[in-house]
């Protein structure tokens, strides 16, 4: 557990309290709270979480939530190891396996994003047609990255390291090398190179090409689960609703919230990604088409950790059960 054993619970008590927004005042002694830890800074990929507190999805149920925005400095699973917080975003199917791997007990309780928004983007003039056109090109990937989704394009195209070049986030190299693809989200780069450089990229989507991460995921520590399975249970459908309201219904009560926890977000980086999160299926395509919004299977998870056991990323002896829970989802008629 390496990830854990320099672990200190009152700084990250701290960090929570410097991240969380100012104090509500306090709820009536029935309402259950929920600090809910996201993966990065209030954007639109964080929408349904905001428009369910904005709209009272939540609070109908129960429940007092208060989004703990992320950040280069936030780790959710330390987080929820420290019990820091009572829930939090699980960005890839990774990190729940990497949670069990480690016996840390916290699980997925549902997929807000049946696809991975994660895409490979390259020049339009490179001949690059399809991902398997993009062996022989560096690509620049986080540290993060390398560890996830790369794992896959390994596995399935026979991509090798020394592919890799660092990616910090920043599209200026990316964009003075022609031969280069970058990493990114499909509900942000493209539009962002499109914007600011005049670039209409060659953009793919990993979850079309085969990709079987979920994304998005709520996680809860096996602790909470078992204590208090109803408002675990109120919580995702409050969420599911709140995704529901904000890509199919009037979106302003969120984008309002992410707006005040995040201020160098703009309308139009909102708009353009609630747009391509329903044009791509995202959140409620695939299984989510007829089970509804959070729905996962253990057909899939099994498939996942059957690929990263398989690249020698975990032992052959990984239980993939210990990473998450059906519990709280529709089942999936097969």
């Amino acid at each position: 557990m390496t990830f854990l054993r320099n672990l200190t619970i009152l700084a990250l008590t701290a960090l929570v309290c410097a991240c969380s927004p100012p104090q509500k005042p306090a709820k009536p002694a029935s309402m259950t709270m929920i600090r809910f830890a996201t993966d990065w800074r209030a954007q639109a990929e964080q929408g349904g979480f905001y428009q369910a507190v904005a709209t009272g999805e939540y609070s109908r149920r129960g429940l007092d939530v208060r989004i703990v925005q992320g950040g280069p400095g936030v780790n959710v699973p330390q987080l929820l190891a420290a019990g820091a917080v009572e829930s939090g975003m699980g960005s890839n199917s990774f990190i729940a396996l990497n949670m069990a791997n480690e016996g840390v007990p916290v699980r997925a309780v549902a997929a807000m994003m049946q696809k991975d928004p994660q895409v490979l983007i390259a020049h339009p003039d490179q001949g690059i047609e399809k991902v398997e056109d993009l062996k022989g090109h560096p690509i620049l990937l986080s540290d993060a990255s390398v560890s996830a989704f790369w794992v896959w394009l390994k596995s399935k195209y026979g991509f090798d390291d020394s592919h890799v070049r660092k990616y910090t986030f920043n599209s200026a190299p990316f964009l003075a090398d022609r031969s280069v693809a970058q990493q990114g989200y499909v509900t942000s780069e493209p539009y962002t190179l499109e914007k600011e450089a005049g670039l209409k990229p060659k953009v793919f989507l990993l979850a079309d090409n085969g990709y079987p991460s979920y994304a998005t995921m709520i996680l809860f520590p096996q602790t909470q689960i078992d204590r208090n399975p109803a408002a675990v249970k109120a919580f995702v459908e409050g969420s599911a609703a709140g995704w529901k309201s904000y890509l199919h219904g009037d979106p302003g009560p969120g984008d309002a919230l992410i707006r005040k926890d995040n201020p160098e977000m703009t309308q139009d980086v909102l708009d353009q990604a609630r747009d391509r999160m329903r044009s791509y299926g995202i959140i409620d395509g695939g299984d989510a088409t007829a089970a509804g919004i959070g729905v996962m299977t253990d057909a899939r998870w099994a498939a996942f950790a059957k690929m990263a056991v398989e690249q020698g990323v975990y032992p052959k002896t990984l239980d993939v059960s210990r990473a998450y829970t059906l519990q709280f989802v529709t089942p999936v008629a097969r």
